[in-house]
């Protein structure tokens, strides 16, 4: 299946939220599928106030983050846009600390799921099994008068696919222009998120920020960009660790 998140659904959706440490930061979520063990994607925009904190936590689900604007750090990585980051299920990650601009991520996972569990206090549910994480150095995404000059597409892997089928892939495809990506086979799922221009999804024009969930057992996508071009990144999710698929 292809599920599409929107700018739309973002504004109604955005709130103001406080968590018990005292972190206030905004929630709106571009895409929000009912709850599923199985496959039911979530992405949502956090918008975290100036010189917080969110302590460190973990998730039972595999998710990406992507900082999209302001700055701060996450455990000893900085963070500045656009970086990504993946922690898989059961991966205790953070603390993260946001600066005086504030910091402004998307949370994005292929499973829904609602909190986090903090530390130390939820350590007894942090289960033994394999842990992952990757962060990437911050991405440069092309301002709109290059992406308009490309003369043809540009496929850049940030996280080349491996074997566990995590993968992260940068596509600039020029005005008009079509580019198909990788294969979601094997995995699940992708979120392709637009970062710059326009991207046509069947006659839909998903601009900054919207993105689609492909599920794993949909063809190849084919990007086709807007008449400004379109910068997207793909997040490929691997299949969740079979020691906790069986504590669900």
């Amino acid at each position: 299946m292809i599920y599409i998140g929107t700018e739309a659904r973002h504004r109604a959706k955005r709130r103001p939220l406080r968590l018990a440490n005292g972190t206030d930061y905004f929630k709106g979520e571009y895409l929000q599928t009912p709850e599923d063990p199985r496959l039911s994607p979530q992405a949502f925009l956090i918008e975290q106030a100036p010189n917080t904190t969110i302590l460190s936590h973990f998730h039972r689900q595999n998710q990406f983050q992507v900082v999209v604007a302001g700055g701060g750090t996450i455990g000893r990585h900085e963070l500045k846009p656009t970086t990504v980051h993946y922690a898989g299920a059961y991966t205790g990650y953070g603390p993260l600390i946001a600066g005086p601009e504030g910091l402004t991520y998307f949370t994005l996972r292929s499973v829904t799921e609602n909190g986090a569990n903090f530390l130390p206090e939820a350590r007894p549910e942090l289960k033994a099994g394999p842990k992952r994480h990757f962060t990437s150095a911050p991405l440069e995404n092309l301002n709109e008068s290059l992406l308009r000059q490309l003369a043809a597409p540009q496929v850049d892997e940030i996280q080349p696919c491996e074997e566990d089928a995590l993968a992260v892939i940068r596509y600039r495809v020029p005005p008009g222009a079509r580019v198909t990506t990788l294969s979601p086979e094997g995995s699940a799922g992708q979120f392709l998120l637009v970062v710059g221009g326009e991207l046509d999804h069947q006659g839909t024009p998903l601009k900054r920020w919207e993105n689609l969930f492909i599920s794993a057992d949909e063809p190849a996508y084919t990007i086709a960009a807007g008449t400004a071009g379109a910068e997207v990144l793909l997040l490929q999710y691997p299949p969740k660790a079979e020691i906790y698929e069986a504590l669900q």
